[in-house]
């Protein structure tokens, strides 16, 4: 098979690998039907994160179940389905609890040793605790795909953000990023109920999508600048709800101060410059709760999934560029120099 491999900072290629098989009776293996590029991705192609040279990369992916397990009871050959960007042996406490990202006995599609989602097939572990099955018809679906495929992280982890930071019906949220995470988070909250949304971005067809997907109002501002602009529009209080969804220390600083006295902070941006954007001080004396992480996506699919099935959120909006697998070098390059928002492999 063909699939995506990182040797170093912007060298992505496309090569040949083993196939994928069965290697515990808890496998299948898929034959992948749409894959992206994630921002999260361009870390390691800048080389601020680390990766082994010849290492697989991708972890979005919706692909038809090729071949099952022995002790597979969920899922049967033909099955079109989703997975999340990591695996999760569904049994745990920490899976039972809903937090399939602290499994132990989990992983991250490309990590060492594993396939990434941006080839042509995938061997996923604990099939049963990972996968959720789409209807077989959707698998056909142009419409309705790139939908589907958010759904595995970046509709997810907006929701995640969302959450965390308690948006409620009636609430102001502010949301820190106008990448696809940050326009995810935009519709999440809006889903929610929000009844104010303040999209923070300077790139205009981004700001166009997070007013399609709900913002109310958009501040185009920096550091200071856009702190001052948040509290002019909301009478010097600041935003009930603030979703962070950058992960560098001038977004964290700038989503800390936006907050309201009383309000929370939703954090699920891949943090990039340690944590010197967080005061705590700050936080303490106005009651600022900061909460986040990694999404939990296995736990999310499943109440979201029936909203982009029926049309109710368009995720899939998101991805405004379409390429084969020999395009993924492109793809790369389209997303780093941000000519691109978001990226979808089409195999």
């Amino acid at each position: 098979m063909r699939a995506t491999v990182i040797h170093g900072p912007n060298d992505i290629r496309i090569e040949d690998v083993p196939d994928p098989v069965i290697q515990y009776p808890t496998d299948v293996v898929l034959r992948v039907v749409n894959a992206c590029i994630c921002g999260s991705d361009l870390w390691a192609y800048r080389g601020v994160a680390q990766r082994v040279a010849g290492q697989r990369i991708g972890h979005e992916f919706l692909g038809v179940v090729e071949e099952v397990g022995a002790e597979v009871r969920g899922f049967a050959k033909g099955d079109f389905v989703v997975a999340p960007f990591v695996w999760s042996d569904g049994v745990c406490d920490f899976c039972l609890e809903g937090l399939q990202t602290s499994c132990p006995h989990g992983g991250f599609w490309g990590q060492v040793g594993s396939d990434g989602g941006q080839g042509e097939a995938v061997r996923v572990p604990f099939a049963d605790g990972t996968l959720v099955k789409l209807p077989k018809e959707a698998a056909g679906d142009e419409k309705l795909l790139p939908g589907l495929l958010a759904l595995s992280d970046v509709m997810s982890t907006g929701h995640h953000a969302a959450v965390s930071a308690r948006v409620r019906p009636g609430a102001t949220v502010a949301v820190v990023g106008d990448g696809a995470v940050g326009l995810c988070g935009v519709l999440a909250a809006h889903r929610l109920g929000a009844g104010r949304i303040i999209a923070l971005g300077r790139h205009t067809a981004r700001t166009e999508l997070a007013r399609r997907f709900g913002a109310t109002d958009v501040v185009a501002e920096r550091g200071e600048a856009a702190v001052e602009a948040v509290k002019e529009l909301t009478g010097g209080q600041g935003a009930h709800a603030v979703l962070e969804a950058v992960g560098t220390e001038e977004s964290m600083r700038t989503a800390v101060s936006i907050a309201r006295d009383g309000g929370a902070v939703g954090y699920v941006g891949v943090p990039h410059g340690g944590s010197a954007g967080v005061d705590i001080g700050q936080m303490f004396g106005r009651n600022v709760s900061l909460n986040g992480g990694v999404a939990p996506a296995r736990a999310y699919i499943p109440e979201l999934l029936p909203d982009v099935l029926s049309g109710a959120i368009e995720p899939g909006l998101v991805f405004d560029r379409t390429v084969g697998l020999d395009g993924v070098p492109d793809g790369y390059r389209a997303m780093d120099d941000r000519s691109a928002l978001k990226v979808r492999i089409a195999f």
